[in-house]
């Protein structure tokens, strides 16, 4: 089999919409990253699902007069329609609310304990007499003791990346009721960070070269500064996975450790569902596997300090667990590509006031490539970004449809008059003709090199200058006029064009399918380039559920060849006729958009 991939990708609480700054943050990232090493033959899984345990879910149930399971199940399909219409392609997208993601985390859970990572602890935490009850720690905001900053969490500020403990967050006041709470004693299990402390310090110490810079600031810097210390895994609720402890019955785990559980168990759910129920150890316990965690900043110290810490201190048992007889270790994270966030308009994105740009409602709007594009060029991948209407109506216009999609409609348009819709016949191709394919062929290499490092913004950006290049080659070739006096040499240039864009719909096609498909077609190729969404009801023990599923079945990035090297086209053969790829758009759309803010 061909190297393993993983693409992990962060679980959104099902219980808000879903807005640019989360599809660029996480999500746009990872689809990216699993269409570019499919296409490079390796065996991909890109895997996620709906958070349903969080307490953004019961808050939002506590708001809304509903239960949890209804509020998670109503957000997990508005997902699901969302990724299938931006083209996400999950090899398997479930949720935390299911049998088999239960029955995973209860054996890791066991496993930590078996092995000497947890301990109980009875502390002072949050409690509300008017509701009496514990409050979890997205029901209770405060003042962050550590950078000053209201509207901390009790477990985590967003402001500075740091995790806190509850009992120290400054004039706590509960978001239900405003009302402040007080600290009472319960006893819970803690995992014990401090011991795992050297090990999670050595693991991130052998990738601090190629890891990013504020993912290693807020992971390593943070060890080296302040060291780890025990945290607690369990919490006073009942929506959530059952503590598997007797007498514990009345608690469940806590969601930052039960959730980054679901990597695991979503790739054991997919390999149930394929018929291979030991198919999930090539990408968990094979030693060459690579697995990249697609998160924003605000995840980084539970992807690169918890859940490393989680899987070293499992080490083989969960395998055991599973019925293996020669148990190996989980692999740990190959790398952690945490972008930063993106504003909207120079100010915060706020959901609560609709200072958004939602996801399924842009697509009511635009097609999906443009926003993927959008999103990619101005990616948040060392520092926040903003999206701008403006600059959104002005790169759709001048640099899709302008420089790119003008491109592939004029030639193929050109080439379908006048050669009866086959590829020309080029002869012997002149200089100038081999020096662009030449550069095409160095594009791949530089693009490649780009995507291997998780560099999308550069890698598309340069995928766009090739397709200048290629501009530039016709400006000085003018076959539009060449044809008129040498037919011959025209069907050079046209040839040279017509390769230069099948090759460029390679290039472009992680991170515009849609529209590479296609060109794909319009070149035509039968077999499509990558497979479809589809979605699959499963009844477990639990509940019913739906799962996205990607089906690479049929297409040409399913089996393991590597697409990424230049093929030539064929002279001769036949292709259909073109239509624009993009759609120009008119200035008007700016204002109409931001007039939709805040509304």
């Amino acid at each position: 089999m061909s190297k393993p991939v993983l693409i992990a990708v962060a679980w959104p609480y099902a219980s808000a919409k879903i807005h640019v700054g989360n599809i660029t943050g996480a999500y746009l990232p990872a689809d990216i990253l699993a269409r570019y090493h499919r296409l490079r033959g390796r065996d991909v899984l890109m895997v996620s699902g709906s958070d349903s345990h969080g307490t953004p879910v019961t808050v939002r149930a506590d708001e809304e007069n509903a239960t949890p399971e209804e509020i998670y199940k109503r957000y997990h399909a508005e997902f699901i329609e969302l990724f299938q219409k931006l083209g996400l392609s999950y090899d398997i997208f479930t949720s935390t609310h299911t049998s088999n993601h239960f029955d995973v985390a209860e054996k890791l859970f066991l496993s930590l304990k078996e092995n000497g990572y947890f301990y109980t602890e009875t502390s002072r935490q949050w409690y509300s007499p008017q509701q009496e009850r514990f409050l979890p720690d997205r029901y209770v905001e405060g003042t962050c003791y550590f950078c000053g900053k209201p509207g901390a969490r009790s477990d985590q500020c967003d402001n500075c990346g740091h995790l806190l403990e509850a009992e120290k967050l400054i004039d706590p006041k509960s978001k239900i009721d405003n009302s402040t709470p007080e600290l009472r004693e319960t006893t819970h299990f803690y995992l014990d960070l401090e011991k795992l402390q050297d090990e999670v310090a050595a693991f991130l110490r052998e990738r601090e070269d190629y890891w990013r810079p504020n993912v290693i600031r807020q992971s390593l810097g943070q060890i080296e500064q302040e060291g780890l210390h025990g945290r607690p895994i369990t919490r006073d609720l009942s929506w959530g996975v059952p503590v598997p402890v007797e007498g514990w019955e009345e608690k469940c785990m806590y969601v930052w450790f039960e959730a980054v559980i679901g990597y695991l168990s979503s790739v054991i759910e997919w390999a149930q569902l394929h018929g291979d129920a030991d198919a999930w150890r090539h990408w968990w316990t094979n030693p060459d596997s690579e697995a990249l965690y697609c998160i924003g900043k605000d995840n980084i110290p539970f992807h690169a300090i918890i859940w490393p810490a989680e899987l070293i201190g499992v080490g083989d048992s969960f395998d055991a667990k599973m019925g293996s007889p020669e148990p190996k270790p989980l692999v740990l994270p190959y790398d952690v590509p945490a972008n930063e966030f993106m504003n909207l308009e120079g100010h915060k994105l706020s959901g609560s006031k609709n200072w958004a740009v939602w996801g399924l409602d842009f697509l009511e709007r635009y097609d999906p490539d443009p926003m993927r594009y959008y999103l990619t060029v101005n990616m948040p991948e060392n520092r926040d970004s903003d999206w701008d209407w403006e600059e959104f109506y002005q790169r759709n216009n001048n640099e899709l449809v302008a420089t790119w999609g003008n491109l592939a409609n004029r030639v193929l348009s050109f080439a379908y008059k006048n050669w009866e819709g086959t590829i020309p016949d080029p002869g012997d191709l002149r200089e100038s003709d081999k020096a662009l394919l030449e550069s095409l062929r160095e594009g791949f290499g530089n693009v490649e090199s780009l995507l291997e490092g998780v560099k999308l913004r550069a890698a598309i950006q340069e995928a766009m200058r090739l397709a200048a290049e290629v501009n530039k080659y016709l400006d000085t070739a003018a076959p539009w006029f060449e044809i008129k006096e040498d037919k011959t040499q025209a069907s050079k240039t046209i040839y040279t064009a017509m390769q230069a864009i099948d090759w460029l719909k390679i290039i472009f096609s992680p991170f515009l399918p849609h529209t590479s498909q296609k060109l794909h077609e319009f070149l035509g190729y039968g077999q499509p380039l990558f497979g479809e969404l589809i979605t699959q009801e499963i009844e477990d023990d639990l509940s019913t559920h739906t799962v996205m599923l990607y089906e690479p079945k049929g297409s040409l990035a399913s089996g393991g060849v590597d697409l990424w090297a230049p093929e030539r086209l064929t002279p001769g053969k036949p292709f259909n006729q073109p239509q624009p790829l993009f759609t120009k758009l008119d200035p008007s759309i700016v204002d109409e958009e931001r007039a939709r803010l805040g509304s």
